[in-house]
């Protein structure tokens, strides 16, 4: 199927809606969903982001800016999944109770503003990893455009390019928990150490980072072009310092370098529950 097949149908699948709210993470594949919603929808659109300890202060601000920008109407609303036990418990299917509480959440907005479908930014990659927040989406009703037109993550960013979407090119992301392996508790206090040891890889222009929380360790996963910036001029020792500061004790850099849900590599996915021997 070809781009520009995939394009038609994604509009044909968002032309037949009177009105939509977006589930808007400020990531790029949401933003091609809202934009295009926004460019063909002549009913009410409205992009929704959620504000938990689950969301870095620096992505909702992202968030906020990039809607401003594209002249959409848009919300933050809180989400509680913190307070659910298996969510904090953190299971590997962590994802689905996170999503099923956004989603709740959704849809009484939607009520609220007689919005009548509620769209979310999965794309077709998605599908092959594991992803428990999918069967959330799909019990409450929200519509996958990208999924439906079977547009890949590759996709989106052409699409997105040729669109001018300013973030075309924005690294993939993730929610902060994603950084805690499975079984360990999520905790705010975790989280805020792993979103102020990711600040200082950014503010030193890394692009792409993931650091894991596993107690006073962290393991730091960057790209594997970018792991040789780190031993020139002090830059590593610098780093080291900060993360020492804010609670981490012990710093490794992941040789394999940045892989997208890599803790996933722990699990036995045939039961959805952490392998032991893998995880080792």
């Amino acid at each position: 199927m070809l781009l520009k097949e995939k394009q038609l149908h994604l509009e044909s699948i968002i032309l037949k809606l009177d009105s939509a709210l977006i589930a808007f993470s400020g990531g790029i594949d949401s933003t091609l969903v809202l934009a295009v919603a926004n460019k063909l929808i002549n009913g009410k659109v409205l992009a929704i982001t959620a504000q938990s300890d689950s969301v870095s202060k620096r992505e909702l601000y992202a968030a906020q800016q990039l809607a401003q920008k594209l002249g959409v109407q848009h919300q933050i609303i809180k989400t509680e999944e913190m307070s659910l036990s298996n969510y904090v418990n953190n299971p590997a299917n962590r994802c689905y109770y996170c999503k099923s509480e956004l989603y709740t959440k959704l849809a009484k907005v939607a009520s609220q503003h007689k919005i009548t479908k509620i769209l979310n930014g999965t794309n077709a990659d998605d599908l092959g990893d594991h992803r428990p927040g999918i069967k959330a989406a799909k019990e409450a009703g929200v519509i996958s455009p990208l999924v439906d037109s079977r547009i890949n993550k590759q996709d989106v960013r052409n699409l997105a390019r040729d669109m001018g979407l300013p973030n075309w090119r924005k690294p993939a992301l993730a929610c902060l928990s994603s950084r805690v392996p499975y079984g360990q508790p999520v905790t705010p206090k975790k989280l805020s150490m792993i979103e102020e040891a990711e600040n200082v890889f950014l503010r030193e222009g890394f692009q792409q980072i993931r650091v894991r929380h596993y107690g006073d360790m962290a393991r730091i996963e960057l790209p594997k072009g970018d792991i040789p910036e780190l031993q020139k001029n002090g830059l590593y020792k610098k780093i080291k310092l900060y993360l020492n500061k804010i609670g981490f004790q012990t710093i490794t850099i992941d040789p394999k370098g940045y892989r997208p849900g890599s803790l996933n590599e722990a699990l036995d996915l045939s039961g959805d529950k952490p392998s032991m021997e893998r995880a080792t």
